[in-house]
């Protein structure tokens, strides 16, 4: 498989999200999604050239604004579009999960708790990318998890199968090491207590789905009552984002 991935400098965990075929024969179109770990990591020209080059004119910041003011948000330029959303309402520490919890199941529990706080913020996040005529990037810290479970979201809303949603969402995993890394520069001396630390196994996101399709009826049921997303946004969005 291909891993869509686009090479930064700074950032590990950008990709195209293209190219995955929904259940009506198209294909999500490349070069108008994007998926990433955080944008304020970018400084370098050559950086912010290649953002520019992709034609990126929305950025969705998916952290929360205390995180933003810690960590620098994407450099602005012109003809950008930038909206925080923060989806997460329960800040945890992923640093210090309990070695001994189920770990994919501890983070399931986790989406669970974004897709029931965060009604509201991932409806509009939803919404400014059926609004947008450019291409959009949407991002928390390290793309993985508030990332992870847009993509999911929208990947259905757009048809697209269980088992390909599960394995963009393990493409993080090709990140891992950069993520852990990263950890350790920002934080000298603290002992990474969670062995998990930046990974994304399909396990997570199929738990995920189980358990918003257990608690809804479907994943489906999920966007179209608790989001509200209608027939009128699903057809646009797939207007817009398949091709044959």
């Amino acid at each position: 498989m291909t891993t869509r991935r686009i090479e930064f400098e700074a950032l590990h965990n950008f990709r195209d999200l293209g190219g995955h075929p929904a259940s009506d024969g198209r294909t999500v179109r490349r070069g108008l999604l994007y998926r990433s770990d955080s944008l304020g990591k970018l400084s370098s020209p050559g950086d912010l050239d290649r953002l520019r080059s992709l034609g990126v004119r929305t950025v969705i910041d998916l952290r929360y604004d205390w995180e933003i003011a810690a960590k620098g948000r994407v450099p602005d330029f012109e003809g950008l579009e930038y909206h925080n959303l923060s989806i997460e309402h329960r800040p945890y520490d992923q640093a210090e999960i309990d070695p001994e919890l189920d770990p994919w199941r501890y983070l399931a529990d986790r989406f669970a708790e974004v897709a029931e706080d965060g009604v509201k913020e991932i409806r509009q996040a939803l919404d400014v990318i059926t609004a947008a005529e450019a291409p959009v990037v949407f991002h928390c810290a390290s793309g993985k998890d508030r990332t992870g479970l847009i993509a999911a979201l929208l990947l259905t809303l757009l048809g697209v199968g269980e088992d390909d949603i599960a394995a963009d969402f393990a493409l993080t995993e090709l990140a891992t090491p950069h993520l852990v890394a990263d950890w350790h520069a920002a934080h000298p001396g603290r002992e990474l207590r969670w062995p998990g630390y930046g990974r994304a196994p399909e396990t997570v996101i199929r738990l995920a789905l189980a358990d918003l399709a257990a608690r809804h009826g479907s994943v489906e049921a999920y966007l179209t009552g608790t989001l509200g997303i209608d027939r009128d946004q699903t057809d646009a969005l797939r207007s817009r984002l398949l091709t044959f």
